[in-house]
């Protein structure tokens, strides 16, 4: 259920880097909780994220939840069928569901991240 190669936040994020992109997207453990999506506000392209600080939020029936960058850089891309579509993300979080793409600034900062085994613990999967 979570991707080997991706790397986890405790605030249920994740990221599949490639070379010095790196795709975002919140977890499939997110998604269970927050409960039927309904809207993701995402930055803009070109905007500079910080790791831990807050780049979006995705709106539930339940809540309104802050996502957090995983890792330092710049938006590349943002997933632009989740303006339309943000139901998507109960779908397919880990998949065609991610939210952005960044060009990573500090790669360094994957290496406070936890493995997909270390992430399940965490969740208690």
């Amino acid at each position: 259920m979570y991707p080997e190669q991706y790397r986890y936040t405790k605030e249920h994020e994740w990221i599949d880097v490639q070379g010095e992109t790196g795709t975002m997207g919140i977890t499939h453990h997110a998604q269970n909780e927050l409960g039927d999506i309904v809207y993701v506000d995402l930055p803009k392209i070109g905007a500079a994220i910080e790791q831990g600080k807050s780049l979006g939020s995705v709106e539930s029936v339940k809540a309104v939840s802050d996502i957090y960058s995983p890792v330092t850089g710049e938006v590349v891309e943002i997933n632009e069928a989740l303006s339309t579509a943000p139901e998507k993300l109960n779908l397919d979080p880990h998949g065609e569901a991610w939210l952005v793409k960044v060009k990573l600034t500090k790669p360094e900062e994957l290496s406070d991240l936890m493995s997909a085994a270390d992430y399940q613990s965490y969740i208690g999967a």
